[in-house]
């Protein structure tokens, strides 16, 4: 349903500069492609060339931030932290999907399952025996809920997600398709030539407003929990192993493997595909960065780069030196050269 631009500007605390405080705003667009009835957002200069040639009713920029050439058809939505306000238009005009209370009658409910008021359980969805699932949730299409898992209020299980037995989930996850939540950890004796496997009798705890990507695998613990900390982040295709406890607020990019029992601090950052061994602890505010291999300690509030990881600032001055070497080997070979010229010039004067 459309808004004006006045109700929009209103609405996400921004003051109108320009444009028609009437005009009527459909649907948010970024700023490379928006069109007449769409808002957008300028934040960064780099898009700043962009504007002139928009066609966007109107566009979130900060107090602070100085444009020209702005259209004449375009109302500049002044404030303080344009990112936010335009989450917030964007979340107005483009609402997430509501489910109401329904089973359908496609699903499959064991014994003992509890359901409270208001939980949407889609068809061909699977609900273990003891299972509890808290007020407001919803379990879409093909879910696979095992035996004594508990779910908290307001929580969103996607499509053909695989939840294993004893899991527990706090109040406002969100558990995205293909995930894969509660396997059997990665541990095993190698034995009389056999590997033999370690029973893993765990279980994964997940505690309030986490989000876990597509396909990401969280393993249980081989005894004891594996757990993942308020409010922390996860992408899609991450694996994390048996055992971890992962803080609070942490973000974990699309493939990134964390082995079996680390810790990894409050705020951390593990950047795209990187890479952390078994045993290692990752300090609160550490950022390991992309394709980065951890084989020990992270210190808290440390940035580290490459494989084996260090120090951001000796690592990228080792990048630097390794780009020189095709043009040190050059000199070297030349002073070879003229090494071997002058030992043949003292044999001849001998």
């Amino acid at each position: 349903m459309p808004i004006t631009l006045k109700e929009l500007a209103d609405f996400c605390d921004a003051q109108i500069e320009g444009g028609n405080p009437s005009a009527l705003i459909y649907s948010a667009a970024d700023i490379t492609s928006a069109q007449v009835g769409q808002v957008t957002q300028l934040t960064n200069s780099r898009y700043s060339g962009y504007i002139k040639e928009s066609k966007a009713c109107a566009c979130f920029i900060a107090n602070d931030f100085s444009v020209d050439a702005v259209p004449d058809t375009m109302a500049l939505l002044r404030c303080s932290d344009p990112e936010m306000a335009f989450i917030k238009a964007v979340s107005l005009l483009h609402p997430a999907k509501t489910y109401g209370q329904y089973i359908a009658p496609q699903a499959v409910l064991e014994a003992n399952v509890s359901v409270a008021n208001n939980v949407y359980i889609g068809a061909f969805a699977v609900i273990g025996e003891n299972v509890s699932i808290g007020e407001h949730s919803v379990i879409l299409a093909g879910a696979y809920i095992g035996n004594n898992v508990k779910i908290g209020k307001h929580c969103q299980i996607y499509p053909y997600a695989v939840i294993y037995d004893d899991v527990v989930i706090g109040d406002n996850v969100v558990i995205h398709s293909g995930a894969i939540i509660g396997a059997d950890g990665f541990g095993y004796k190698f034995r009389n030539h056999v590997h033999v496997k370690v029973p893993q009798v765990g279980n994964v705890v997940i505690a309030d407003n986490v989000e876990i990507g597509a396909n990401t695998c969280i393993d249980r613990g081989a005894l004891g929990s594996t757990t993942i900390g308020t409010g922390s982040k996860i992408d899609n295709l991450v694996q994390v192993g048996h055992n971890n406890k992962v803080g609070k607020n942490v973000i974990m990019c699309g493939l990134t493997g964390v082995s079996g029992s680390c810790t990894i601090g409050d705020y951390a950052i593990l950047a795209g595909s990187s890479g952390i061994a078994d045993h290692v602890t990752i300090g609160q505010g550490a950022v390991v960065m992309a394709r980065s291999g951890v084989a020990g300690d992270v210190a808290a509030g440390t940035q580290v780069f490459g494989s084996p990881a260090k120090d951001k600032r000796t690592a990228y001055k080792e990048q630097v030196a390794i780009s020189k070497l095709p043009e040190l080997l050059k000199k070297v070979k030349l002073l070879e050269e003229k090494i071997l010229a002058l030992e043949k010039q003292e044999k001849n004067d001998d």
